[in-house]
C-alpha cells in the first residue's frame, strides 16, 4: 500500500528533474478524502496501523454511498487489494494513540465493478491545461518552472470529471504554450497547438501572488478560465502567512478551480470551440440551427442537421442511479426514427446528456418524447427532459424465458 503525502501539515516533496518539473499524477483512482480516525493501541506503529484500516472501512462506505445511494461494507482482505494510497491530510501521532485525516485512493477498475459503475464514466473532451501564474509583474506558464505548475502536475484527476491534458513543460512546450500565447485570439494558431497535444480545446486556470515581505503572508487572486477567448467561470482569493505554506495553498486553488470546471461541464457552461474543429476534408459543412432569441441554453452543444436531414442533438435527462440511465436510454431508443442514443456525458445522482442521431426534425423526436410520457422542454437545439408527476420509470425489457420442454 502506497503511502502519499499531501496537503494539511505534511506536503508531498516533488522531486526536480532537468528544469525541477514536478511529476505528473495521473492516478485514475476514486479518492475519497477528509475521512476523520482516532484509535488507539499498544504503541505507536499499531495505533497507526489501526487508523489506516479503519480509514479504509470508512472510506469504502462513503464511496458506495457517493456512488450508489447506498452504504458498503467489505473485508479487510478485500479492501487490501481495492486501495491504492493512503493520503496524509493531518496526523498526529502519540506513544499510544493515532488521530489523523485521512484520504483513501481506490483502484477505479476494481472498486467500480464491485459497485456495478465499471462502465459509467463522464469525461469531458480533452482539454489542453495552460497553467498561467502572474509574480512580480511576469506572467510565466512553461518558460520556467513555476509553483502553479507544480500544484497541477501533483493534482490527482481521479475524481474529476475534466479529461486535462497536462504538459510537464519540457523540449517544445515552452515555446509552444507560453505567456504571450495565452493573450492570443486567432483560432489557426491554437488549432496547430492543440492538434498537437490531442485537445479540443484550453483551458486557463491563472493565480496572481502577491508577497507581503520574504517569507511573510502570500494572497493569490484565482481565476478559472477557458477558450481562446479566455471566458472567465470563477474567481475567488486565498491567503496564507508564510511563505512556505504556498503549496499548500496552491494545491487548495486547482481543488477549487477543478470544482468550477466540473460544475460548468455538468450545467453545459463549458463547451468546446467550434471554430477549433474543421470537418474534414470532403464532408459538407453542417448547419447550425441557430435559437430564437430568448431561447434557453439547456446543453453543451446546439443541434446540427446534415442535407440528408438527419439531426444530431444533445437530450439532458437525471440519472439518480444506473436504473434510469439504462431505463432512459431504451425508451429513446425505442422511438422511431432513431439511430442512435448514447449517454456521452453522466453524472449519477445529477443530469446526464445523451447524444442522439434522429431520421427527422427536433419537433418530432420532442412529441414522441412527450407520447412516452416525458416532460420535455426545448431550448438552443437541445432537449431537457423529465419524467412527468407520477409516472412510473420504465425498466430496460426483460428478454423473454426460454421454453422449457415438457
Amino acid at each position: 500500500m502506497a503511502l502519499l503525502a499531501t496537503g494539511g501539515t505534511v506536503i508531498a516533496q516533488i522531486e526536480d528533474s532537468g528544469r525541477g518539473v514536478a511529476p505528473i499524477a495521473s492516478s485514475g483512482s476514486f479518492e475519497v478524502s477528509g475521512v476523520s480516525v482516532d484509535v488507539a493501541g499498544p504503541n505507536a506503529e499499531a495505533a497507526r496501523t489501526a487508523g489506516w484500516r479503519l480509514a479504509q472501512r470508512k472510506g469504502w462506505d462513503m464511496l458506495s454511498r457517493r456512488l450508489t445511494g447506498r452504504p458498503g461494507s467489505l473485508s479487510d482482505s478485500a479492501l487490501d487489494s481495492l486501495v491504492s494510497g493512503i493520503v496524509i491530510e493531518n496526523e498526529q501521532i502519540g506513544p499510544n494513540r493515532y488521530v489523523a485525516k485521512l484520504g483513501v485512493l481506490f483502484n477505479r477498475g476494481r472498486a467500480g465493478s464491485i459497485l456495478g459503475v465499471a462502465g459509467e464514466t463522464l469525461r469531458s473532451p480533452a482539454l489542453l491545461v495552460v497553467p498561467l501564474q502572474e509574480s512580480g509583474g511576469a506572467a510565466t506558464v512553461f518558460e520556467r518552472a513555476t509553483p502553479w505548475q507544480e500544484a497541477w502536475a501533483r493534482f490527482r484527476t481521479g475524481n474529476s470529471v475534466i479529461d486535462y491534458v497536462r504538459l510537464t513543460g519540457t523540449g517544445p512546450d515552452a515555446l509552444l504554450v507560453n505567456g504571450g500565447q495565452v493573450s492570443r485570439r486567432g483560432r489557426g494558431w491554437w488549432r496547430t497547438i492543440l492538434d498537437q497535444y490531442g485537445a479540443a480545446d484550453v483551458l486557463i486556470p491563472q493565480v496572481k501572488l502577491r508577497r507581503q515581505w520574504p517569507g511573510g503572508p502570500v494572497i493569490a487572486d484565482f481565476s478559472a478560465g477557458y477558450g481562446p477567448d479566455h471566458h472567465v467561470l470563477t474567481r475567488f482569493t486565498l491567503r496564507v502567512e508564510r511563505t512556505d505554506a504556498l503549496p499548500a495553498l496552491l494545491d487548495e486553488g486547482v481543488r477549487r478551480i477543478d470544482a468550477a470546471y466540473q460544475q460548468a461541464l455538468r450545467q453545459g457552461t463549458l463547451r468546446t470551440d467550434a471554430a477549433l474543429s474543421a470537418p474534414p476534408p470532403g464532408q459538407p459543412t453542417p448547419t447550425v440551427n441557430i435559437p430564437a432569441q430568448g431561447a434557453a441554453d439547456l446543453g453543451p452543444e446546439v443541434a446540427t442537421t446534415t442535407s440528408e436531414g438527419r439531426t444530431t442533438l444533445s437530450i439532458q435527462f437525471d440519472t439518480p442511479g444506473v436504473a434510469a440511465l439504462a431505463s432512459s436510454e431504451a425508451s429513446v431508443r425505442a422511438i422511431a426514427g432513431v439511430r442512435s442514443a448514447v449517454t456521452t456525458s453522466l453524472a449519477l445522482g445529477g443530469v446526464s446528456v445523451m447524444r442522439v442521431v434522429f431520421d427527422g426534425d427536433p419537433a418530432v423526436l420532442s412529441a414522441a418524447l412527450q407520447a412516452r410520457g416525458w416532460q420535455v422542454t426545448q431550448g438552443g437545439g437541445v432537449l431537457r427532459i423529465r419524467r412527468a408527476a407520477g409516472t412510473p420509470s420504465p425498466t430496460p425489457s426483460a428478454a423473454p424465458a426460454a421454453p422449457t420442454g415438457g
